[in-house]
């Protein structure tokens, strides 16, 4: 039996994903010239339909070239048609009427082998979507992947993370290609590094070897549940400057936020998403809906937040400060407020430095906190000091007085107080959903752990809501153990000391 026809949109094969159709047959219907119209101009403009994302990727043969000779049957000599090619064909197939010499507009193509008899639907859930929005996908798939092409190899990256990482990192053709040390390295490139977890003597030799690095690093919503209990990543940042949490040189979000122009309508997404989040109760290691009763009533209440003290974003923008330093300084600045302290979740699993005693933290705090979700007291509070902590910019997302007293990436901006100096380099003043468009949307890259496809960000919120992010795996349950021994452990020693 033959097999039916493929459409000329298609998903690319990321590694591990179930490729989906991203158009089915359906019963053909017309379709609007103005629409047959954008199509061909956005396929044009980002080199997408056909097999794009291999080695033979039709729309780069068709670069300086002005004719295109093949056979009928080839889905190429359409492509060739919208990149503006003269096109001979031999033969009789699908595409014969593609052939210059037959005639036909190039909208007319279009209309007829990509539009009619077609219908649209997402590659994540199957729900009927558009022509136009499909290509906008394939668009941000071409752009990741040929990001993704300039990458050599792939360092410090333990194995654990790569059950999503491998395909957030695929070129189109093969890898990404994990390495451990730079002589393992097979081409030119950049070499993407995750430095906290890359062996000194390895990191020395690659920087002494000239090769670019770009650094690597947990995205803001990341997955449900910790990095700290070996949960893979669902979103992650390369970046090809430096990294966003360190202040003593420039990064590609800070970049971003100091020289993008952003449309409205980019803007307007930005404040959808902000407010989803907010609603549902998302932060960076899940969804955390649960309400926080409000203490001490009317009076002005302050949320504090633990960090890992030894975390690369404490040690480079921290100021020297460790948490016991941020307590003393937060009540110094809010004498008469009431004072929660939020530990930071890796300490409280046991696995990172950083703890407080209670008797300590309780000198300068009304409350430590453990429990309750973040997303919770942040709903509940007026103000919320960080040394360079992610809450801080979720803070800002639901309108809160955010003191920062390191250089965070978000301070500079003018939507914080900044007790440190912050970087000269950030003269620009931005809104809020400014900031949300740049740390959101545009930095990082989105793994769907359903299809496990990359994705936009509010398809991994969507999944979040629904709760379909949990990935379990022995490894994961491994560490829950190992953080509960040592939490164990450290207080039994206390108790004996």
């Amino acid at each position: 039996m033959p097999q039916p026809p493929l459409s000329v949109l298609r998903c690319p094969p990321f590694p591990g994903a179930k490729i989906p159709l991203l158009a089915v047959q359906d019963a053909p219907a017309p379709v609007e010239r103005e629409t047959a119209e954008e199509c061909a101009s956005l396929m044009r403009q980002h080199r997408v339909g056909g097999a794009f994302w291999g080695e033979d990727d039709p729309w780069s043969t068709f670069d300086g070239k002005l004719e295109w000779h093949g056979k009928a049957d080839d889905e190429n000599a359409l492509l060739a048609r919208i990149a503006g090619l003269r096109v001979k064909l031999e033969g009789h197939g699908r595409f014969a009427d593609c052939a210059s010499d037959q005639g036909y507009e190039t909208t007319t193509l279009v209309e007829r082998h990509v539009l009619v008899g077609w219908r649209f639907v997402s590659p994540f859930d199957g729900t009927t979507t558009n022509a136009p929005k499909t290509i906008a996908q394939l668009s941000e798939w071409r752009r990741l992947i040929m990001n993704n092409r300039e990458i050599a190899g792939v360092m410090g990256v333990a194995r654990w993370k790569r059950s999503t990482m491998t395909a957030m990192l695929w070129d189109g053709m093969h890898g990404p290609h994990y390495i451990r040390q730079v002589g393992d390295l097979k081409r030119p490139g950049i070499v993407a590094v995750w430095k906290s977890r890359t062996p000194r003597a390895a990191l020395d030799a690659l920087l002494a070897s000239g090769r670019q690095i770009a650094e690597l690093e947990d995205g803001f919503i990341r997955s449900a549940g910790l990095g700290a209990d070996c949960i893979p990543p669902l979103s992650i940042v390369v970046d090809r400057q430096g990294i966003y949490f360190d202040p003593g040189q420039p990064s590609d979000l800070e970049t971003i936020l100091q020289h993008a122009d952003i449309d409205d309508e980019t803007l307007a997404r930005a404040a959808a998403l902000r407010e989803r989040l907010i609603v549902a109760g998302i932060s960076k290691y899940g969804l955390d809906a649960e309400p926080f009763v409000r203490p001490a009533g009317a009076r002005r209440q302050v949320l504090v937040t633990g960090q890992v003290e030894d975390d690369r974003s404490v040690l480079t923008g921290g100021a020297g400060m460790c948490n016991l330093d941020l307590l003393r300084q937060a009540r110094a600045l809010e004498p008469d407020a009431y004072l929660i302290y939020k530990p930071h979740p890796d300490v409280e699993a046991g696995h990172r430095k950083g703890r407080i005693a209670d008797s300590d933290a309780l000198v300068f705090a009304d409350l430590v906190e453990r429990r309750a979700p973040i997303a919770g007291i942040l709903a509940s509070v007026e103000a919320i000091h960080v040394i360079t902590s992610l809450a801080g910019f979720e803070g800002l997302m639901r309108g809160k007085e955010v003191v920062a007293h390191g250089a965070p990436f978000f301070a500079g901006w003018g939507v914080t107080t900044d007790l440190q100096q912050v970087s000269a380099r950030r003269t620009r003043r931005r809104k809020i959903d400014e900031l949300v468009v740049a740390t959101l949307i545009l930095y990082p890259i989105y793994f769907d752990p359903v299809s496990r496809l990359p994705c936009p960000v509010e398809m991994l919120v969507q999944r979040m809501e629904a709760g379909a992010t949990a990935i379990i795996t022995p490894v994961v349950r491994l560490r829950q153990w190992q953080g509960r021994l040592n939490l164990f452990f450290n207080a039994w020693g206390r108790r004996h000391d």
